[in-house]
């Protein structure tokens, strides 16, 4: 994510990271079933988890760094930001940086719109294979075996792809249950999707606007009304995301030598860019259900 300007604070960058890297640490850890406060030697268990999810979102936020740098673009080192491990589960609201100076053309902003998502999803494809691999299989409803609320997670396409590639079509009844590092490659291409969004200065209104300067304004409304939708019929988290970025701005300021044209090489980058939004975007990223209970075993059964 890129905002835009800020005052320089150089030390702040690596406190918020060690903070961050604390908070995903606990976040990892709780979800391994560790109890921070009774066993805080277990905590190591969050490492795999918290690592991996540092390194999408650093690959991610360098992305937008280095390019920004290369188009000689006044741009911070990037900020992470800690959140509570819990009700957060993932420890972080992520990552951003500022850019300072303003962007000169279309070429300059489909650059830095697009880099920091390709990069992202980049590091996050081989994360995801490896997770898989490490993940395990359970037989039976997906839900099975506690009381309460279980979250089940959606499948954007880029993930259903790579678990077919991976470990195969599963039979009827078969579910993943994923390891840490692959719910840390999954959470890194919900992060490129929620960028990608079109609307306003998100990475993806970036995107859009270089494509389509003159139609941005409409394409960031229907994206509106599309997440409104999506929040009534799919996941209320939608609704939020709608309201936010309506405050936030559906508009984009224009680069400041706005006539100079897209080439060739950089439409079809943004077209890459806008492919790469359907393929990790789901409409109910996340499924509440009811857990149901495993049935008793008998002496000498055996469940499978």
């Amino acid at each position: 994510m890129i905002v835009n300007p800020e005052t320089r604070h150089p030390r702040i960058h690596l406190i918020l990271f060690l903070i961050t890297v604390g908070t995903t640490i606990l976040a990892g850890a709780m979800r391994e079933g560790v109890n921070p406060l009774a066993e805080p030697w277990l905590l190591y268990k969050g490492i795999p988890f918290s690592f991996t999810l540092l390194l999408i979102l650093t690959a991610h936020e360098m992305g937008h760094y280095v390019t920004s740098r290369y188009h000689r673009l006044d741009v911070s080192l990037p900020y992470f930001l800690p959140a509570p491990p819990f009700p957060f589960i993932i420890g972080t609201f992520g990552a951003f940086i500022r850019i300072r100076s303003p962007i000169q053309d279309k070429g300059a902003l489909l650059d830095v719109g697009c880099s920091g998502p390709l990069i992202g999803v980049a590091v996050s494809i081989p994360i995801i294979v490896l997770g898989l691999k490490l993940s395990s299989i359970q037989v039976g409803p997906a839900v099975a075996g506690g009381e309460g609320l279980t979250v089940i997670l959606g499948e954007p396409l880029l993930f259903q792809l790579l678990a077919n590639l991976t470990l195969g079509p599963l039979p009827e009844n078969h579910h993943i249950l994923l390891h840490p590092v692959a719910f840390a490659g999954w959470i890194g291409l919900l992060v490129t999707a929620l960028n990608l969004i079109p609307v306003g200065q998100l990475d993806g209104g970036h995107v859009i606007y270089a494509l389509f300067p003159q139609q941005h304004r409409y394409i960031s409304l229907g994206c509106l009304l599309v997440l409104m939708i999506f929040g009534l019929v799919a996941w209320q988290g939608w609704l939020f995301w709608a309201i936010l970025l309506y405050f936030l701005g559906f508009r984009h300021p224009p680069p400041s030598y706005s006539w100079i044209p897209l080439d060739n090489r950089r439409r079809l980058l943004g077209i890459l860019t806008i492919l790469v939004f359907l393929l990790t975007f789901t409409p109910n990223p996340f499924v509440l259900e009811e857990s149901i209970p495993l049935p008793k075993i008998p002496d000498g059964g055996v469940n499978v």
